[in-house]
């Protein structure tokens, strides 16, 4: 570990010498194999930053590799779906993540390589590190964090950072 990776501890997360309150899906956390879709579980392991996305329409580029999320930007977290666990656009045909949301949780989107690029059908799709609803609420497997902390990460990452989620 170093302090460029961002480790998830039952006391919150450690990123760059600093501690930061965050939550964790709703059915704890689970070895990589025993991973699910929907089974509300943040799967242990080490996971890569793979992108990070923004809404251009309510907040500013936060870096320069940032992607903005459209109107037609989903997620598809159907096993049946060809593109699961990918970024895919409206109209699509199956189960899927609308990422352009009515409220601010995914103002800001860092995605991990979780079942990425290349994702096993029903291992779980989506993992990402996104803003909480409150302090305390569980997430459906993501880590989230309130707002201020998530932007004061996003801008401090560097290409070597690495999400750690201990068993």
């Amino acid at each position: 570990m170093t302090p460029d990776d961002i480790v998830v501890t039952p006391m919150g997360a450690r990123f760059q010498g600093r501690r930061f309150p965050c939550t964790i899906g709703r059915g704890g956390i689970v070895p990589p194999g025993a991973k699910r879709e929907g089974d509300g579980a943040t799967p242990a392991g080490i996971h890569r930053i793979t992108g990070l996305l923004y809404r251009p329409d309510r907040l500013p580029r936060p870096t320069g590799w940032a992607l903005p999320i459209g109107p037609l930007d989903l997620w598809s977290d159907d096993p049946k779906d060809p593109d699961y666990n990918q970024f895919c656009r409206a109209p699509h045909g199956f189960s899927h993540e609308r990422l352009r949301r009515a409220d601010p949780m995914y103002d800001l989107i860092l995605t991990t390589d979780w079942n990425w690029p290349r994702a096993t059908p029903g291992r779980g799709s989506a993992i990402f590190l996104h803003q909480w609803r409150r302090p305390g609420a569980p997430t459906a497997g993501c880590v989230a964090f309130s707002r201020r902390d998530l932007h004061w990460i996003a801008a401090r990452l560097s290409p070597r950072t690495r999400l750690i989620i201990p068993e």
